[in-house]
């Protein structure tokens, strides 16, 4: 039987500075995953490095991680246009949110 806290967890999207790449990842510390993201190891060979992919566009709250998980996969399978929908519905301007993180 699953016991349930008080964990948050975030699905979240981030994209680069010309917002033509897109990264899609889940977290339960959104604000620390995003200094990560900004600051990656020393020839780092990360697809947010590579395509300097840190800044937040849109993020959803979950309490369950089985559901964020869940979450990240549907989206992740999307077509590109239907990710661009759901990001403009949420920011409609794409502006970078990272802080207000």
């Amino acid at each position: 039987m699953k016991t349930f806290g008080t964990h948050n967890y975030y699905v979240y999207i981030l994209s680069n500075k010309h917002k033509t790449v897109l990264y899609i990842g889940v977290t339960n510390n959104l604000e620390n995953r995003l200094y990560q993201h900004k600051n990656p190891e020393a020839n780092s060979k990360a697809f947010t490095a590579k395509y300097n992919c840190f800044y937040l566009i849109y993020y959803e709250l979950f309490f369950d991680i089985d559901t964020a998980i869940q979450r990240e996969k549907i989206i992740k399978g999307w077509s590109r246009q239907k990710k661009d929908d759901l990001i403009t519905n949420f920011n409609p301007s794409w502006n970078f949110l990272n802080d207000r993180i």
